[in-house]
C-alpha cells in the first residue's frame, strides 16, 4: 500500500514521513538482494537474452539543472551480463557503509541556505549568531530548549578567538574575509596559499567566492561569477553545474556541500588501483577478463615497483595501446611510480625525477584536479578489464542505485554496453581520451558487450564534446558583446603602503590670470600653472570660477564610447572633435607600489592573464587600471598616436592625464604610445597599423629616414639572396639506402653536402621525421656526439674520443671503413660492381700467368 501511494504522488511536494520511511526500508531490502545476486559467480546465459535486455535498458542523460528526475526504475542492477558491475565479487570490500546522516542529507535539498555548524545538517530550529562568524546552530546542538532573549552570540565571537578555516587553529591573529555575509577567518599565510584568494585594499576575498574547477582552467573572470556551492569543511567552492562540482561530493543544502576531499579513503593508501603502464610514454588498457592473482596483487599500500620479471609477466596480458602509444611504443620496462590517489603510473625518468620514498601523488592530484559529472572514464572493478563508463550525478540515477551503500567520495557510474550502474571512487577511475575506441581494433578476445561499450563510449564522448564546444562558443559570443568585467571608479584608489599627497594651500602656486581675460587659464592662454603642468586650485587661482585649468578636479572629459576593434580588442572612440592640447581623460586605477606590482604580474602569469593596465608614475607609485579604472583603460597603443600621457600636479599629488597631440575629429579612435617596459625575453606584437609601426610593443617607432634606409637595405638583401639562389647548385642525393644498399622510398639527409639516403625501416622510424633532419652518419655511434671520422661503406662514425683504431683502410680501395667491412666487401650495389670488375681482372691476370 505504501509503495502504490508513493508512486502515485512522486510529483507532489509533500509526502508523509511514514511513507518515506517504509519506502526507504523497501528499497534497502531490494538493493541488498540485488547486490547479493550481483556478487554471485558469472553464469552462462543466452547472448540473445542479453542483447534484448541491453536494448530495453536506455541511458538517461544527466542535465546541469537541479531537477531530480528519480522516477526511472527501469535499470536492473543485478543483471548477470559480461560487465564489471555484474561480477563485482572482488570489489565488495571497496563498498563502505555510508554514514546515514550524510546519506539522508545528500538526497534532499533544503529551502534555506543555513546549516548547523555542529551536526552539519539543516532544519527549522536554527539560530544565527549575530557576531562576526555568521554561523548557524541547532538549539539542541547548543543544549538549549528555547530561543534566547535578545541577541545570540556564539562562544567564538564572545572570546574573539576564531579558528582558521584552513588549518583549523584558533587564535586572535586571524583575519576575516572582506565579504560581508561570509564570516570565515584565516591566517594570512594560510589564505595566501590558495590561488583563488583575491587580495584587495580592504582585505581579502577568501577562496570560497571563486570556483576551484574554473580556476584550474585559468579562467579567473568566469571563476568568480555565478552561483556557488561551498564546502562546509574547507575553503573550496564550485559552480552549481555538473561541469564544475567534484564527483563524490555530498549535497547538504542548495548552496552547501561536503567536497570529496573529506573522503575516508583519503587516508587509506590501498584504495587506488594503479595501471601497469606509464601514462607518459605508453598509455594502454587491460582488455581481457583475467583473474590472475599475479595481476591483482599489484595494488600495494604504498607506491609499488615493477621489476623486469613481473613486468614481463604483466606484458603477456593483452593490452590495448592508445592512439599516442601506437606512434611511440614503450619498451623501457623498469620501475613504475604509482600515484596514491588515482590509477596513474609513471616511469620516474619520464617525469625527470628520482624514485621517491614513501607515498607519492601525481601532479594532477597535488593540484586538486577532480573528476566531474558527465565525464567519460575508464573504471576498474575486481579482476575484470577496464570498462568505459560515464560519471552520473547521484540525484539523476534510479532510486535503487541511490540506495546502494556508498561513502563520501563515491560516485555512481553508468557502464556502456551493459547499461549497469555502480558506485566507485577516484582511485578506480581515470579519464577517457579521444581515440580510445581504436584500442580494441584487431583484438579477437573482445566480446560483443565490450565492443558495444567502446562504440557507445566513443559516441557519447563526441556528444559531450560537441555540447561543451557549443556552450563555449555561445559564451565567447556573449562575452564578445561587452568588454571584460571591471569596476568603474572616478578617482585613484590607494592599495597598501602608497599614500596620496595633499598640499597646503600656501604651497600651491598662483598664476597671473585674471577673471576678465577671454579664456582665463585656458588652452591658448599664458597661464603659468598650465605651462608648468600644475592644476589651479579654486581657492587660490585669481580667475576664480572662470578658471579653465581645473580639468582633473572637475573631470571635464570629452564624450567617448567603448568600441570593438578588428585586431586590437576593445578601444575608445571620441564622440566629438578634440583640439590639439585639449585634456582627454585621466588615467585612473589602483595606486600600488613596486612590490605589489610584481606580485600581481606573477599572479597574472600563473593564471595565464596576458592583458596588463599598469602605468608607472614614480618608482613607488604605479597605477593599475586592470581591476578598477575608468574609460581611459580601453585606449589602445599606437606607434603614431593622437594622444600622450602627461604628469600633472593636482593639489600636491602627481596624477597622469591624457592630452591630444593633434586635432582629433569626431568618430576617431583615441590612442597613445604605451612605451612598454617588457619583463623577460617575450615581446608582444603590435597591430596598430601605423606607417612607422615598430612591429612590437616597447620598441621605438621608426622615423621616416629610418624606414627609408631599412627598406633599401631589405631590397639589397633580397637581390643578394636571389643571385645566390641562382648560382647555388642543386644538392644531389644517392638513389640507394646507405644502410642496406637497396633502392625504394628513401629519407634524405638535410645536412649540407650530405648525399646519403635511407629507408625508414633501416632507421627504425615509423614515419618520416618532422623538420630539418640529419642522418646518423653525423653522430658518433658510441656517444652520439659530433662525428669527425666516417666509415665510407655504412652509417657508422666516430667522434674525436672514439676514432682511435676504429677505422682502417679498405682492402679493396684503400678508403676508410669500420671493422665490419674489412675483409668483408661493401654492400652497396655500385660498390659490388666495382669489386666484381676488380676480381675478374685479377682472375684473368692469374690465367695469363699460368
Amino acid at each position: 500500500m505504501a509503495l502504490s501511494v508513493y508512486e502515485s504522488n512522486t510529483n507532489q511536494r509533500f509526502v508523509t514521513s511514514l511513507i518515506k520511511t517504509r519506502w526507504r526500508c523497501l528499497c534497502d531490502h531490494i538493493c541488498a538482494s540485488e547486490i547479493s545476486d550481483s556478487c554471485k559467480p558469472l553464469k552462462k546465459r543466452s547472448r540473445a537474452s542479453t542483447d534484448v535486455e541491453m536494448a530495453s535498458s536506455t541511458y538517461r542523460d544527466t542535465s546541469d539543472s537541479d531537477s531530480r528526475g528519480l522516477s526511472d526504475l527501469q535499470v536492473g542492477f543485478g543483471k548477470q551480463v559480461d560487465s564489471p558491475s555484474a561480477t563485482a565479487d572482488a570489489d565488495v570490500s571497496d563498498v563502505q557503509s555510508v554514514d546515514s546522516s550524510l546519506s539522508r542529507r545528500g538526497t534532499g535539498m533544503s529551502r534555506k541556505d543555513t546549516v548547523c555548524q555542529i551536526c552539519e545538517s539543516s532544519g527549522d530550529s536554527l539560530i544565527p549568531c549575530e557576531g562576526e562568524c555568521c554561523k548557524h546552530f541547532h538549539l539542541e546542538c547548543l543544549g538549549l530548549t528555547s530561543f534566547p532573549d535578545g541577541k545570540f552570540i556564539c562562544v567564538e565571537c564572545k572570546t574573539g578567538e576564531h579558528p582558521c578555516f584552513s588549518c583549523k587553529v584558533s587564535g586572535t591573529d586571524v583575519k576575516r574575509c572582506s565579504v560581508g555575509a561570509c564570516g570565515k577567518f584565516y591566517h594570512e599565510a594560510c589564505v595566501r596559499k590558495f590561488p583563488t584568494a583575491i587580495f584587495e585594499s580592504k582585505g581579502f576575498r577568501c577562496p570560497q567566492h571563486c570556483c576551484s574547477a574554473c580556476c584550474m582552467e585559468k579562467d579567473i573572470h568566469k571563476a568568480s561569477k555565478g552561483r556557488m556551492m561551498r564546502c562546509l569543511r574547507c575553503p573550496v567552492a564550485y559552480h552549481s553545474g555538473d561541469a564544475c562540482i567534484a564527483a563524490g561530493s555530498i549535497f547538504v543544502s542548495s548552496y552547501v556541500l561536503i567536497c570529496s576531499n573529506h573522503s575516508k579513503r583519503s587516508s587509506n593508501s590501498s584504495s587506488a588501483v594503479n595501471v601497469g603502464f606509464c601514462f607518459v610514454c605508453a598509455r594502454g588498457l587491460i582488455v581481457q577478463d583475467h583473474s590472475d592473482p599475479m595481476f591483482s596483487s599489484y595494488a600495494y599500500k604504498s607506491h609499488y615497483l615493477l621489476n623486469e620479471s613481473n613486468r614481463a609477466e604483466l606484458m603477456k596480458l593483452p593490452m590495448i595501446p592508445s592512439s599516442s602509444a601506437s606512434k611511440k611504443k614503450c619498451e623501457k620496462g623498469g620501475r613504475l611510480l604509482c600515484c596514491e590517489s588515482c590509477p596513474a603510473s609513471f616511469h620516474p625518468e619520464c617525469l625527470s625525477i628520482e624514485m621517491p620514498e614513501g607515498c607519492w601523488n601525481c601532479n594532477d592530484c597535488k593540484a586538486g584536479k577532480k573528476l566531474h559529472y558527465k565525464q567519460i572514464v575508464w573504471v576498474k572493478l575486481g579482476n575484470y578489464r577496464w570498462w568505459p563508463a560515464e560519471i552520473c550525478n547521484p540525484r539523476s540515477v534510479p532510486l535503487n542505485i541511490q540506495g546502494l551503500k556508498h561513502d563520501l567520495g563515491d560516485f555512481p557510474v553508468f557502464f556502456f554496453g551493459s547499461h549497469d550502474y555502480y558506485w566507485v571512487h577516484q582511485g578506480r577511475v581515470f579519464p577517457y581520451v579521444e581515440g580510445d575506441k581504436s584500442f580494441a581494433e584487431g583484438q579477437t578476445s573482445i566480446n560483443k558487450t565490450f565492443k558495444k561499450a567502446l562504440e557507445e563510449a566513443a559516441k557519447r564522448f563526441q556528444e559531450l564534446k560537441a555540447q561543451r564546444e557549443s556552450k563555449e562558443a555561445l559564451e565567447i559570443e556573449k562575452n564578445s558583446r561587452k568588454p571584460p568585467p571591471y569596476k568603474h571608479i572616478k578617482a585613484n584608489k590607494v592599495i597598501g603602503k602608497v599614500q596620496i599627497q595633499v598640499a597646503d594651500l600656501s604651497e600651491i602656486p598662483r598664476c597671473n590670470c585674471k577673471p576678465a581675460d577671454e579664456n582665463p587659464c585656458g588652452l591658448e592662454s599664458e597661464c603659468l600653472n598650465r605651462m608648468l603642468q600644475y592644476e589651479c586650485h579654486p581657492q587660490v587661482c585669481p580667475a576664480g570660477e572662470r578658471c579653465q585649468n581645473q580639468c582633473f578636479t572637475k573631470r571635464l572629459y570629452p564624450d567617448a564610447e567603448i568600441i570593438k576593434t578588428e585586431r586590437r580588442g576593445w578601444g575608445l572612440r571620441t564622440k566629438r572633435s578634440i583640439k590639439k592640447g585639449e585634456f582627454v581623460n585621466e588615467y585612473v586605477g589602483e595606486l600600488i607600489d613596486e612590490e605589489e606590482c610584481r606580485l600581481r604580474i606573477k599572479r597574472a602569469h600563473e593564471n595565464s592573464v596576458t592583458n596588463f593596465y599598469m602605468l608607472t608614475v614614480t618608482k613607488d607609485r604605479i597605477i593599475d587600471a586592470g581591476p578598477k579604472g575608468n574609460y581611459s583603460r580601453f585606449m589602445n597603443h599606437s606607434c603614431n598616436p593622437n594622444c600622450e600621457t602627461q604628469k600633472w600636479t593636482v593639489n600636491g599629488d602627481v596624477r597622469v592625464g591624457l592630452f591630444a597631440l593633434c586635432d582629433i575629429p569626431a568618430g576617431m579612435e583615441l590612442t597613445f604610445n604605451y612605451n612598454l617596459d617588457c619583463l623577460g625575453n617575450g615581446r608582444t606584437e603590435c597591430h596598430c597599423g601605423a606607417d612607422n609601426c615598430s612591429g612590437f610593443l616597447g620598441v621605438r617607432p621608426k622615423s621616416a629616414c629610418a624606414s627609408t634606409t631599412e627598406e633599401k637595405a631589405k631590397n639589397a638583401k633580397l637581390k643578394q639572396k636571389r643571385r645566390k639562389i641562382k648560382t647555388e647548385p642543386k644538392q644531389l642525393h644517392e638513389d640507394h639506402c646507405f644502410q642496406c644498399g637497396d633502392s625504394g622510398e628513401l629519407v634524405m639527409c638535410d645536412r649540407k653536402d650530405c648525399p646519403k639516403a635511407y629507408h625508414l625501416l633501416c632507421l627504425n622510424l615509423p614515419q618520416p621525421p618532422y623538420g630539418k633532419w640529419e642522418c646518423p652518419w653525423h653522430q658518433c655511434g658510441e656517444c652520439s656526439g659530433a662525428a669527425v671520422s666516417f666509415c665510407e661503406f655504412c652509417p657508422r662514425s666516430f667522434c674525436k674520443d672514439h676514432e682511435k683504431g676504429a677505422l682502417v683502410p679498405s682492402a679493396l680501395e684503400g678508403r676508410l671503413c669500420c671493422s665490419e667491412h674489412d675483409p668483408v666487401s661493401p654492400v652497396s650495389p655500385e660498390y659490388w660492381s666495382k669489386i666484381k670488375c676488380k676480381l675478374e681482372s685479377q682472375d684473368h691476370g692469374e690465367e695469363v700467368k699460368e
